[in-house]
């Protein structure tokens, strides 16, 4: 069976402990909206924050299991170490001045072949990189953010894979999942899909003596793929399956449905449906604004919101302020 070819990213879910200081980030710092304030539903006393542009668009997404407490992780091999975010050209030097002054920690700004990147860490070490990068199918970014328009964050840009070892990874990657090789710059090979721009991109970063990755606060638990629809979804379980790769039976996640696996090295793998997307329980502009439950949690909401600790939207006092004084802690 031939497998579908991946839409690009969908969206990329990290481990955090404190949920207000990602909120405070994420939404306060970056500029992205929150877009759906809800729990993980395999762990419900637990929230679970998507944050996007205005509408949460597939592509744009990064999500959170933000839990008080958690221990801290460790970058290695085996997990997607770094989240690349794509940026409009020319505005790298905005976001520098802006991350400096906040606070933020600052960890390189390098030209990555025709790439300028900034590579920062937010407040549990998680490794974010912002990209000069068009997305020529970006939509509007989020216009009542902190962060100006000519300026704004405009989707996932890549994901960087650390592995011990190339050809396996390499290997699930084109033969498996359809990706092709469009570059090699020295320990780093860059994979791309559909047109390769930004947001259809994984690079692997080969590092032998790595330690092992442990995923916990400051780390990436999965990288979700785009399916346009549930049948192409079922394709890929199929071909998957004839593949030999153990893929989960398809989950209800509420505003997408899903199927995990893992790559040869390691790291978790979703692929998920565009559709029905995050206005199903909300309008647009209202996205964000209170704790969501799916049905089957609905009966428990009272218990679920009494365990969740309450969270205080960036914006509510003054965004910037609020983002300054939480970052620099």
């Amino acid at each position: 069976m031939t497998q579908p070819s991946p839409h690009g990213l969908h969206h990329v879910t990290a481990i955090a402990s404190d949920p207000q200081r990602t909120v405070d980030f994420y939404q306060g710092v970056l500029g992205l909206r929150l877009v759906k304030q809800t729990v993980n539903f395999d762990a419900p006393d637990t929230y679970h924050l998507y944050f996007g542009d205005e509408g949460g668009s597939p592509g744009t997404i990064l999500t959170f299991f933000p839990a008080p407490g958690a221990p801290q992780g460790r970058h290695g091999a085996g997990q997607a170490t770094t989240t690349g975010l794509a940026v409009p050209s020319g505005a790298l030097g905005w976001w520098d001045e802006r991350l400096r002054g906040l606070g933020v920690d600052v960890l390189a700004r390098e030209q990555r072949d025709d790439e300028d990147v900034l590579a920062l860490a937010d407040p549990d070490g998680l490794r974010v990189e912002l990209v000069a990068s068009e997305r020529g199918d970006a939509p509007p970014p989020w216009p009542d953010g902190p962060v100006p328009g000519e300026a704004a964050i405009r989707g996932l840009a890549h994901v960087t894979l650390t592995e011990h070892r190339l050809e396996p990874t390499a290997e699930h990657l084109t033969d498996r999942l359809g990706f092709t090789l469009v570059g090699e710059r020295g320990d780093r090979v860059r994979f791309a899909t559909g047109s390769g721009q930004a947001g259809q991109r994984v690079d692997v970063v080969v590092s032998p003596g790595a330690p092992k990755g442990l995923v916990a606060a400051g780390t990436v638990h999965h990288v979700a793929w785009r399916a346009p629809e549930r049948a192409t979804q079922e394709r890929w379980r199929a071909a998957l399956a004839e593949a030999g790769v153990d893929a989960t039976p398809v989950v209800d996640r509420q505003y997408f449905t899903s199927i995990y696996f893992r790559e040869p090295g390691g790291a978790l793998f979703e692929i998920a449906t565009d559709p029905p997307g995050f206005t199903t329980d909300e309008t647009v502009a209202t996205l964000g604004s209170g704790l969501r439950l799916p049905p089957w949690l609905e009966p428990h909401r009272e218990r679920i919101a009494a365990s969740l600790p309450e969270l205080r939207l960036a914006g509510d006092a003054g965004a910037d302020a609020v983002a300054a004084e939480e970052v620099s802690r």
